[in-house]
């Protein structure tokens, strides 16, 4: 019997990668433009199993699609999966944790970079006619800061290793990490409230969930330094976004580098200040973690469908 898999949602050129996956497998693939629950219960009809980039898939889906044997998330974020609900259904969900575990760290760095030494804004100001080196003052050597590490997971103790030669203290609050863990890479483990007061740098690396939605709020912005550069290559819903422009807008920090927003796209304009430099939720990206990424989920979701473990799983579900 044929399987059905559906893409609910995708940004890429085609489903080339994933169709070269099924080559030679008995299954249907078949994309759609669903994001909305109500929209992926209509067009996943008779779904087998889904591949989901953005789409919200809630307790209602899985209600709805009875024949559904797996969800794989195009990512290693599974927010916009209700994964207990999956796992009430007896539908096991799987990611891709590790695919870009070179981009993000790369990417992270390279906002921090531009933060610190200013490029955007020098960029900026040459194209609009102006050779002012000093416009960027105060620029503070980045050698022998604090960097604050919040969350540490696979992609920030790569960071470690990227900034090995910036010769910088490293701080940790993840309370799921135990100390020697944090010791062995180098860094120091502390509480949230010691980090944000001894970092010059703050990088937020923790999964979104209840707990740590808001975690930057502005309590936290108003216990760091006025030197300090917060980094953003997480979740959007991390960070209390207007909070954080008025310290930028006040002074009470010196910038932030930000690559995911609470909502994306924004229905309104960032604030555009030059202490603070956006990019639009790529740092997962290069040609090659894109292709990582659908190859592995494609596999994996196939796997299940013929009765295979999941090499990814998120949720328990028992028999699979």
């Amino acid at each position: 019997m044929t399987d059905t898999i559906v893409a609910t949602d995708y940004d890429f050129e085609d489903l080339s990668i994933e169709s070269a996956v099924l080559d030679d497998a008995d299954a249907e693939l078949r994309g759609e433009c669903a994001r909305t629950p109500e929209e992926v219960a209509e067009a996943a009809a008779g779904a087998d199993a889904l591949l989901v980039q953005y789409a919200d898939v809630t307790d209602e889906v899985f209600e709805a699609l009875p024949d559904l044997q797996a969800v794989g998330r195009y990512g290693i974020g599974v927010d916009s999966i209700d994964v207990d609900a999956a796992a009430e259904h007896g539908v096991p969900v799987v990611n891709v944790p590790d695919y870009c575990i070179e981009e993000v760290p790369t990417h992270t760095l390279a906002l921090l970079l531009a933060c610190v030494r200013k490029v955007p804004s020098y960029d900026r100001a040459i194209k609009g006619g102006e050779w002012d080196w000093t416009a960027g003052r105060p620029i503070r050597r980045l050698t022998g800061s604090t960097l604050g590490l919040v969350g540490f997971g696979k992609l920030p103790r790569r960071l470690i290793e990227l900034v090995e030669g910036f010769d910088l203290e490293v701080l940790v609050y993840d309370p799921y990490v135990d100390a020697a863990d944090i010791d062995a890479a180098g860094a120091e483990k502390v509480d949230l409230d010691a980090l944000l007061e001894r970092s010059r740098y703050v990088s937020v690396h923790a999964p979104l969930t209840d707990e740590t939605r808001n975690l930057i709020d502005a309590d936290a912005l108003d216990r760091m330094r006025e030197d300090a550069i917060v980094v953003n290559t997480a979740r959007g819903p991390l960070i209390d976004v207007d909070a954080l422009f008025e310290a930028v807008e006040a002074g009470d920090i010196a910038g932030a580098g930000l690559d995911v927003l609470p909502e994306e796209p924004p229905s309104d304009p960032p604030l555009d200040h030059d202490a603070i430099v956006y990019t639009p939720h790529v740092a997962f990206y290069s040609e090659e973690s894109e292709a990582t990424m659908r190859r592995t989920v494609t596999e994996d979701v196939l796997g299940i469908l013929r009765g295979e473990a999941p090499r990814n799983p998120v949720n328990d579900v028992n028999g699979v």
